[in-house]
């Protein structure tokens, strides 16, 4: 679907501002994932204690890079709602990672299973398809622009009073 020419074009500095903090965050992760092997590698580098954090982390920070990667790229409604799901299993996991000895980690992890496999099934049957994501961002309103009827907005100049 190509962009609707009554908006600007995206400059590339907006562009690339957009893929930053993901970018960011992504690599923020990367490197606590690389920690955190090196704490199973290196044990004695690292408290004992520090291993439910380390594992914690970088499914914290991918968690807040997909959010904010979505936000950016301005995904529509169903996007978020599996984007939702996505995170929901992420944080779930991390909390039993930080928490392995409440009375909650089985129902955390039942949890986090339970989120993975749905968004697998999701992914598996093609929803959101990519026309229902199409069709809702092409019927959303733009920020900033008006919500009159699409042929008042494309009426052309000799139509126009």
């Amino acid at each position: 679907m190509g962009r609707d020419a009554s908006l600007p074009p995206m400059s590339i500095a907006q562009s690339r501002a957009r893929r930053a903090l993901p970018i960011a965050f992504g690599v923020l992760t990367l490197l606590s994932l690389g920690v955190l092997l090196a704490g199973d590698v290196f044990p004695r580098l690292f408290p004992f204690e520090s291993h439910e954090i380390l594992a914690a982390l970088p499914l914290v920070l991918i968690t807040l890079a997909y959010v904010v990667y979505q936000a950016g790229r301005r995904a529509s409604r169903l996007e978020w709602a599996k984007t939702a799901i996505l995170a929901l299993g992420f944080l779930f996991w991390a909390a039993n990672q930080l928490w392995p000895d409440c009375r909650l980690s089985t129902v955390f992890n039942d949890i986090a299973i339970a989120a993975f496999v749905l968004d697998v099934f999701l992914a598996m049957i093609g929803w959101p398809s990519s026309e229902a994501r199409a069709d809702e961002r092409e019927h959303a309103p733009q920020p900033g622009h008006s919500t009159a009827p699409r042929d008042q907005l494309t009426s052309t100049a000799a139509e126009r009073p």
